[in-house]
């Protein structure tokens, strides 16, 4: 009896620490974002280049592309991402792929017009070398006003 309650409270202790990690993991990628979104709208591509998986991609409402656009895009005020509103995040890891959810607002200006569109923008992160990569950063523009007006 004894040996499975030892079993058991091992076992319990295991799985808190597989849950404390988790959370701690999670905790890490919603803090990663947070400032990916101001980097992106400082227009910080030092930061953002060494971010950005060499074989990342992108898609938004008008196209999908790889990360040498993307950044061109970024320093050239393409796209200018001025302010992402975030109203919920998710975080899912699997392994070294973390996929992060974000309902936002986002403030850009496209083509000199500065506009707000509600999205729903999905992250994938995979982890190398000990650090967190952007892999692909995909823009679902939501039917919804956006939560902010």
């Amino acid at each position: 009896m004894k040996t499975l309650i030892l079993g058991l409270f091992l076992s319990l202790i295991a799985t808190q620490g597989s849950f404390a990690q988790h959370a701690s993991g999670d905790q890490e990628i919603i803090a990663l974002s947070k400032k990916k979104w101001q980097w992106m709208a400082d227009k910080n591509t030092t930061v953002l280049d060494s971010l950005f998986h060499e074989k990342s991609v992108f898609v938004h409402m008008g196209g999908s592309w790889g990360k040498d656009q993307e950044m061109n895009i970024i320093k050239s005020g393409g796209i200018w991402y001025k302010k992402a509103d975030i109203h919920e995040v998710s975080v899912n890891i699997l392994d070294n792929t973390a996929i992060l959810l974000n309902r936002i607002d986002l403030l850009a200006v496209v083509g000199g017009n500065e506009v707000t569109n509600p999205f729903m923008v999905t992250e994938v992160y995979v982890k190398q070398n000990g650090s967190w990569k952007l892999g692909s950063l995909s823009f679902t523009k939501l039917m919804a006003p956006p939560a902010s007006k």
